[in-house]
């Protein structure tokens, strides 16, 4: 049965008043002495210097050494420079701060596994002392400020106590996915040159445990300089230890604590000393190392986590990520600076039950719950009765990022789920950006599958193929002023960096994805540009094509790509996942090329319908047309050390021959 739902165009949700009353936001625009949202956006665009003082101060931003220019871009708009003369260790504001505060008392981490047996949870005097014992070991071991040292953990406590006392000792933390194979892992290791490694000795995904240790060591063989594996004993198991190198979590802690109060203490960094190293996979060529700063990255996160998703002092914010994707940073580094409490799923959001998911938000009385539409589509092709057997009356806001949404799965989050009371708060932008570009937010009106307003301080456009701002047509998303989360550029690859976002048009950055901006100022992301589809000699994002198939009823999942086509000079091909037991012959290939021919015309009928068992995606759930394309076309699918499926794409390269 196809569901039937409002126009995409109208309004679904709207604020109440006692929402807007209680919204982080309004706290905010009245501390700026302002009245309405707008004002507030229009002045953060233009004044970026009384913008950003106001959030330092909002935020309460712990400095040693008050900085004396809030920014100097003497170097251009691409190398801004904050916080001139500032010093700041972002610990402080995750932690110290809080220490003759009531929020010391408060939850930090909520920690469940996917065995469920047990929890754990740490208050915010517990997390200090932990991240002072953890940094107090690094030292000891001989790192210290400007060292890299990998994270090669699943979303555990420890994760959260590496992060940050990596960052403690003015070290580069630089986060990896805990699903990732030794030549992904050694590749990163290797180009930031670390010198240590957090790891764990397997943790569990759908009741089997993964190997990372093994991993983790498959991996260090090839990088010469890391001196040390920490291995964090996850599940209990017996593990292979390299002596003089290796040291359990337990025992890099006991080596803090011999060590003395003095190795305890927060490093006094630089405003723009590296915090961070995150590295995405790059379209072609080895990965892109983004590297942010102490006063950047998580000042923007936390920004953005307080304006959009509302969250302050004790509120409980879950988002289902890991800690190698930016969402595990932001959530960290965000909750903290707003007292907020971090609460951790470690395992698959559908084992044992299909309620997983629910039954975890339920007892640990989540109120923002942060889901990919990848894993509601998964979730809603379970049914809704797995939803109806859970208290979900804490939950108040869920966030969405990662990739576009298809309206059938928003919408069954917002009615079946969310009981159409809860917003479901867009967010896009990137890893470069240290979080959004345009995100919804608790004081304005909200359309399915669309954006409410830019983030403020970020001077969002949409422009043609001039560079000239268009309204109700498509075009490239740029942004038109620096803001504090910018990028500091890729790691040793200036070039690269000022190629990527900074070469289509002077002084604008351009951030690769379609947008469009309609009569009302919702905004929409149609899909990235370089994965645009030209057939017939019309444009169309994937997006569109993937939202029309994915409406049938069979299928969960699609990824549409172009395909050089003789006659039409492109054609246009999808690959999709179909519901379990569901037959995929050739009758309903006919049924799904001819839906995409009626809601978008006869130009753009699928050439070809593919029925495959998953599609390529990164650990974060981003499906990869271009290594779907790649591989179909027999071409070399360049970096697919993301992958979290290698196996899919060879059926896609099959599906091609």
């Amino acid at each position: 049965m196809e569901r039937l739902h409002d126009h995409h165009d109208a309004i679904a949700w709207r604020p109440t008043d006692d929402v807007v009353a209680r919204a982080q936001l309004t706290r905010f625009i009245s501390f700026c002495g302002l009245t309405t949202f707008d004002e507030l956006y229009r002045r953060s665009i233009t004044d970026i210097e009384w913008f950003t003082e106001q959030v330092l101060r909002f935020l309460d931003i712990q400095f040693d050494k008050p900085y004396n220019q809030i920014v100097d871009l003497s170097r251009g708009v691409e190398w801004p420079r904050w916080l001139i003369g500032g010093r700041l260790n972002i610990v402080g504001s995750c932690l110290d701060r809080w220490e003759d505060r009531p929020t010391a008392r408060q939850p930090a981490v909520i920690w469940e596994g996917e065995e469920g047996a047990w929890t754990r949870e740490l208050g915010y005097d517990d997390l200090l002392i932990e991240v002072e014992r953890c940094a107090a070991g690094l030292r000891a071991c001989g790192y210290g400020r400007g060292d890299a040292i990998g994270i090669h953990l699943p979303m555990v406590p420890e994760t959260v106590i590496a992060l940050l006392a990596i960052n403690r000792i003015g070290g580069i933390a630089v986060p990896l996915f805990s699903g990732y194979g030794p030549t992904a892992i050694s590749s990163r290791l290797r180009d930031v040159n670390a010198k240590a490694l957090f790891t764990c000795d397997a943790f569990p995904r759908r009741g089997k445990p993964v190997n990372a240790k093994q991993v983790a060591d498959n991996a260090v063989a090839d990088c010469p300089d890391i001196t040390r594996v920490i291995v964090v004993r996850r599940m209990r198991v017996t593990t292979p230890m390299k002596p003089g190198r290796d040291l359990t979590w337990d025992q890099l802690l006991a080596t803090g604590d011999m060590a003395g109060g003095e190795a305890r203490r927060i490093e006094a960094t630089g405003a723009e000393d590296p915090l961070i190293a995150i590295y995405t996979s790059g379209t072609t060529g080895r990965p892109k190392g983004i590297l942010h700063t102490h006063c950047g990255f998580p000042v923007k996160s936390a920004q953005d986590m307080c304006f959009g998703t509302d969250v302050g002092q004790g509120t409980r914010i879950s988002w289902i990520t890991d800690v190698g994707w930016m969402m595990g940073p932001w959530l960290i580094y965000g909750a903290l600076i707003l007292g907020a409490t971090i609460v951790l799923y470690d395992g698959a959001p559908d084992f044992p039950q299909p309620d997983r998911l629910w039954d975890f938000c339920a007892r640990s009385k989540v109120e923002v719950l942060g889901i990919s539409p990848t894993l509601v589509r998964a979730l809603a092709a379970h049914g809704d009765q797995w939803v109806e057997k859970h208290d979900l009356a804490p939950l108040r806001i869920f966030g969405s990022t990662g990739e576009p949404w298809n309206p059938d799965p928003w919408w069954w989050l917002f009615e079946n789920v969310g009981r159409r009371r809860i917003p479901i708060i867009n967010y896009s932008g990137g890893t470069e950006i240290s979080g959004g570009i345009l995100m919804s937010n608790p004081l304005l009106p909200i359309k399915p599958c669309a954006f409410s307003a830019p983030c403020p301080g970020i001077a969002a456009d949409v422009v043609d193929e001039n560079g000239d701002s268009v309204r109700g047509a498509v075009g490239e998303l740029v942004i038109r002023n620096p803001w504090i989360g910018q990028a500091r550029g890729f790691w040793k690859d200036e070039e690269r960096y000022l190629q990527t976002y900074w070469s289509r048009f002077p002084n604008v950055w351009v951030h690769g994805d379609w947008a469009m901006v309609d009569a009302d100022g919702h905004w929409r992301i149609l899909g990235r540009s370089d994965d645009t589809l030209k057939i017939a000699g019309k444009r169309v994002g994937p997006a569109e094509v993937e939202s029309i198939l994915v409406g049938a009823e069979n299928v969960i999942e699609a990824a549409a790509i172009g395909v050089p086509d003789e006659l039409k000079g492109a054609a246009l091909v999808a690959f999709c996942v179909l519901t379990p037991g569901a037959d995929g012959d050739a009758r309903l290939e006919e049924e799904l090329r001819e839906r995409v021919a009626a809601e978008l015309g006869k130009p753009l009928r699928p050439e070809k319908i593919y029925f495959v068992e998953s599609l390529p995606k990164t650990r974060n759930a981003k499906v990869m047309r271009r290594v779907i394309r790649a591989a179909f076309l027999g071409e070399d699918p360049g970096d697919m050390t993301a992958l979290e499926n290698p196996a899919a794409v060879e059926a896609i390269r099959q599906a091609g021959k």
